[in-house]
C-alpha cells in the first residue's frame, strides 16, 4: 500500500487547507438481476487501491483522521453468495485508512469530517447521490452562517490536481504498463497465427483474448477492434462478426489490462500473410509516419509536435499516391487530407486507455516530461463513403500504434517487441507456433 499512501500524500499536500471527497464506482445493472462486471473507478483506485463498489474516500490535510474510507460492511449472509467484503476493519488494516465506517453512516459523519472546511474539492457530476449529499451540506452551512456556522465558501474540482499526478507515471506504473503491453503482444501474435481466410473476426478475437486471460490479464482495457476489409476503415469498429476474405487486411486495435493499467496497440496485417502492392504502398506510408512521430517524442517537446511530424509524412504519401494534390504545406493548411486521416496521432495512456491529462495549457501545447506515456498511432483510411477514393485503394485501412514512454534521455517504445515490419507477417500470419 506504500504506492497509494505516497499518492495520497502528494494530493493532501496539494489540497492545502481544503478537503476532498471521492466516490468509488457503483455496480450497474446489465439486465434482469444480472450486473455488469465491476471495475473500480480509475481515480478512486489510484488513490486507495480499494476495489469494492459503493465506497467513499475523504481526504483532509491536518485532520486527526486525514484519510477516511466509508465502505460496505462485511455481511456473512452475502458472503455465501458472492464472497466476503473487506469491511470496516479491513479498510483500516489492509488499505491504510486512518478510520473507516459503514457507508450507511456517511450522511451522519460527513458534517463532522468537513467541519471548518472552507474549500471542498469534489467533481460535480461524478456521483449523483454523493453530489446531492454534499450539496445539502453546503446549503446547510450557508444557511447557518448567520448563527455562527462556518460556511463552505468554495466547491472546487479536484480533477486537475489528480490528473496532474496521474499524468506522470512512477516506476510501478510503468512496470504495470510493460506487463500489460507484453500480454497484449502475445495475444496479437496468437491472433496473427490463428488468422486465415474464411474465419470470422470473432474467431481471431477469441484466440487473442484467450491468450490475454491465459497470461493473467483479468480483462481488456477496452472492447477489442478486430476489423477486416472495409471494417478497417471504421475507427471504432467493434462488431467483430464479419467473415474474413482472402486478400484483405485485418486491423487489430487491442489492449490487455494489468493492475488496472491498459495497453493500446494496433497492428494491421494481410490475412494471407503477404501485402498486395497497393496495400504495401499505404502500409509503408503509415509506418514511416509513425517512425517520424516516435522520433519527435522526447522531454521538452510539445505534445502536438508528435502529430505534426506524423501528419507531414502522411500528407507526403497521399500526394505521392496522387490521392490529393500538393504542395504538402498547402494540403496541410487546407486539410485536404481529412477524408483519409481524421484523428489525432496521440493520446495519453495509463489507467484509462484515453488517460487523463490536458493536451494544452491555455493556447500552448503541453510539454512532454519524463514519466508521461502516450500512443503514436497514425493511419490512412480509404473509405469511399468519406471522400473520393481511387479504385485501387478502396477499403484499404491501415493504422499502426505503439505505446511510448517519455524518459529523461528521450523515449522508450514500450511495445517495440510486437512485430510490425511487413516482412515479419509472412513468418507469422496463419502459421501456428511449433510445440
Amino acid at each position: 500500500m506504500r504506492m497509494f499512501k505516497e499518492r495520497r500524500g502528494r494530493l493532501l499536500e496539494a489540497l492545502g487547507s481544503g478537503a476532498a471527497v471521492f466516490a468509488a464506482g457503483r455496480e450497474q445493472r446489465r439486465n434482469g438481476d444480472v450486473d455488469h462486471e465491476f471495475r473500480q473507478e480509475s481515480t478512486f483506485w489510484y488513490l486507495t487501491g480499494f476495489e469494492e463498489p459503493d465506497a467513499v474516500a475523504v481526504l483532509r490535510p491536518g485532520h486527526e483522521e486525514p484519510y477516511v474510507l466509508f465502505v460496505r460492511p462485511h455481511d456473512p449472509e452475502q458472503a455465501v453468495w458472492v464472497g466476503p467484503r473487506v469491511g470496516v476493519d479491513g479498510a483500516v488494516e489492509r488499505y491504510g485508512a486512518s478510520a473507516a465506517y459503514p457507508v450507511e453512516e456517511l450522511a451522519e459523519r460527513l458534517p463532522r469530517l468537513l467541519d471548518g472546511v472552507e474549500t471542498l474539492h469534489f467533481a460535480l457530476g461524478s456521483d449523483e447521490r454523493l453530489g446531492r449529499l454534499l450539496g445539502e451540506l453546503v446549503t446547510r452551512r450557508r444557511d447557518g452562517a448567520q448563527r455562527g456556522a462556518a460556511p463552505i465558501a468554495r466547491v472546487a474540482d479536484p480533477t486537475p490536481l489528480v490528473d496532474a499526478l496521474r499524468l506522470l507515471k512512477g516506476p510501478e506504473e510503468l512496470d504495470a504498463l510493460r506487463r500489460a503491453i507484453a500480454v497484449t503482444g502475445a495475444g496479437i501474435e496468437a491472433a496473427m497465427r490463428a488468422t486465415q481466410p474464411g474465419l470470422h473476426e470473432y474467431e481471431v478475437q477469441a484466440a487473442m483474448e484467450a491468450e490475454f486471460r491465459r497470461l493473467g490479464s483479468p480483462r481488456n482495457g477496452f472492447p477489442s477492434i478486430v476489423a477486416s476489409g472495409p471494417g478497417a476503415c471504421t475507427l471504432h469498429y467493434t462488431t467483430n462478426r464479419r467473415r474474413i476474405e482472402a486478400g484483405e487486411l485485418l486491423l487489430l486495435d487491442v489492449g490487455a489490462e494489468w493492475d488496472y493499467y491498459s495497453a493500446d496497440v494496433t497492428r494491421t496485417f494481410p490475412v494471407d500473410g503477404r501485402l498486395t502492392p497497393e496495400q504495401r504502398a499505404v502500409y509503408d506510408i503509415v509506418l514511416e509516419a509513425q517512425r517520424r512521430g516516435i522520433e519527435a517524442a522526447g522531454p521538452g517537446v510539445p505534445f502536438h509536435a508528435v502529430h505534426d511530424a506524423a501528419l507531414r509524412a502522411l500528407v507526403e504519401g497521399l500526394v505521392e499516391l496522387e490521392v490529393i494534390a500538393g504542395p504538402v504545406d498547402e494540403a496541410i493548411e487546407q486539410r485536404t487530407f481529412r477524408p483519409y486521416y481524421m484523428h489525432s496521432t496521440s493520446h495519453w495512456l495509463g489507467l484509462d486507455v484515453h488517460d487523463v491529462g490536458a493536451y494544452r495549457q491555455g493556447e500552448a501545447s503541453t510539454v512532454l516530461e519524463s514519466g508521461m506515456v502516450l500512443t503514436v498511432e497514425p493511419g490512412l483510411y480509404f473509405n469511399p463513403d468519406a471522400g473520393p477514393v481511387p479504385e485501387r485503394l478502396r477499403h484499404i485501412g491501415v493504422r499502426i500504434e505503439d505505446d511510448v514512454a517519455i524518459t529523461a534521455e528521450g523515449h522508450e517504445v514500450l511495445s517495440v517487441a510486437i512485430p510490425k515490419d511487413a516482412e515479419a507477417f509472412e513468418a507469422i500470419v496463419g502459421r501456428p507456433r511449433e510445440r
